[in-house]
């Protein structure tokens, strides 16, 4: 009995984590079919993803109340339920309900992805680390699959970009079908008032993780944003640039999905925290080297610190928490001020180019972020709970 009920909660968790980037990565390549169908201009389509990231910010912030008046597993549900309702909404009409579903669909991601993380430490902790490679593995790939296929389902199969955004909710729906065994009974007032966990807020421990979160962030979301341009001043052409870019991503998987299983056998993880903000180093050295090959080593190194990364910080939100309520608080905090981060980072890069002009800007600016990456990263990792 108990292998069926981790059979069924360890699918519901992939088909989760199936669904948590595709509505975001599906727009992108997009983006000159709804300009074009609605009239709208380039800083008003791109206003879509950054829509999302601060939705994703401000949201996070609620996403363990929600999870603590209706338990963990009905509050995922709701999630994924309001996710469905925002890709439909989105698709319906004009401009407005363009962008009234997009942040409806940040609204339903965001409790998701929060609690995520502590259900597995409530209901599977002893497989923490496959639970969160599943997890992160699953939002990195599907991310990759979905961008690949907009276009084709929108222009090949002739469904526009209407059709091609909305088709994204069968695999929506197939989620909430698995995922109802997880639901579970509403906690009663006697829990709800019992499980509020500690006041993250307050703690320096908590702090550091947030911080080795964010920086870990601004490096991810200025890479992907800017990493293509500083290829192609550097004499690459433009679609080898691009493969080059989603070779990174695609790369960066085998971090994403052997870090957890390991640093789940460590007591402390500062170690391997070093390890890979020096490798962060080393690759963004390389990309000094004005060379294709250099360029391809260095996003190999890049890429895999990259996945790895995002891995290790969902584990520490787990390994530095007591209980899944303050687990549930420190995932909404890391995750707020993480895309908040995330959606500053490329803007304050994008200025200071305009400002400066010089490319090696980019590298120095990562170099940085990845010295932030280890001041905050090794006392995040050392074996202490709040």
């Amino acid at each position: 009995m108990k292998k069926d009920t981790h059979f069924w909660l360890i699918l519901g968790v992939i088909l989760i984590s199936v669904n948590l980037r595709t509505s975001i990565a599906s727009v992108g390549p997009l983006i000159p079919f709804i300009r074009e169908d609605l009239g709208i201009s380039n800083g008003l389509a791109g206003f879509l993803t950054t829509l999302t990231l601060l939705t994703f910010a401000c949201f996070s912030l609620f996403a363990p109340t929600i999870g603590r008046n209706l338990g963990t597993g009905r509050a995922i549900f709701l999630g994924i339920v309001l996710l469905i309702a925002g890709v439909v909404i989105r698709v319906l009409g004009g401009v407005e309900l363009l962008f009234v579903g997009t942040a409806l669909t940040g609204v339903g991601i965001v409790i998701a992805n929060v609690l995520m993380i502590p259900f597995f430490k409530a209901r599977i902790p002893e497989r923490l680390g496959l639970m969160t490679a599943i997890l992160s593995t699953g939002m990195s790939l599907f991310a990759a699959i979905a961008s690949g296929l907009s276009v084709p389902l929108a222009v090949d199969l002739g469904l526009g970009w209407r059709g091609s955004l909305l088709s994204w909710a069968s695999v929506m729906i197939l989620a909430l079908l698995v995922w109802i065994p997880q639901m579970g009974p509403r906690p009663t007032a006697a829990q709800r008032a019992m499980g509020r966990g500690e006041n993250v807020w307050k703690s320096p421990l908590a702090w550091q993780v947030t911080l080795f979160m964010g920086s870990q962030s601004v490096m991810y979301f200025t890479m992907i944003t800017w990493i293509p341009d500083l290829l192609i001043s550097r004499g690459m052409s433009p679609v080898l640039a691009g493969l080059a870019l989603s070779y990174m991503q695609l790369i960066s998987l085998l971090g994403t999905f052997f870090i957890p299983g390991f640093l789940e056998k460590l007591r402390s993880q500062s170690g391997v925290i070093l390890v890979i903000g020096l490798s962060y180093f080393l690759g963004f050295g390389l990309l000094f080297v004005q060379l294709d090959t250099a360029a391809f080593v260095a996003l190999t190194i890049i890429g895999i610190g990259s996945g790895a990364s995002l891995s290790m910080a969902y584990m520490l939100i787990s390994l530095r928490t007591a209980d899944d309520q303050t687990t549930a608080r420190l995932s909404g905090m890391v995750q707020s001020a993480g895309y908040i981060l995330a959606a500053i980072g490329p803007l304050l890069f994008g200025i200071s180019l305009d400002l400066i002009g010089n490319w090696d800007l980019l590298i120095w600016f990562l170099i940085l972020m990845a010295g932030m990456f280890l001041i905050f990263g090794i006392p995040a990792g050392r074996d202490k709970k709040i």
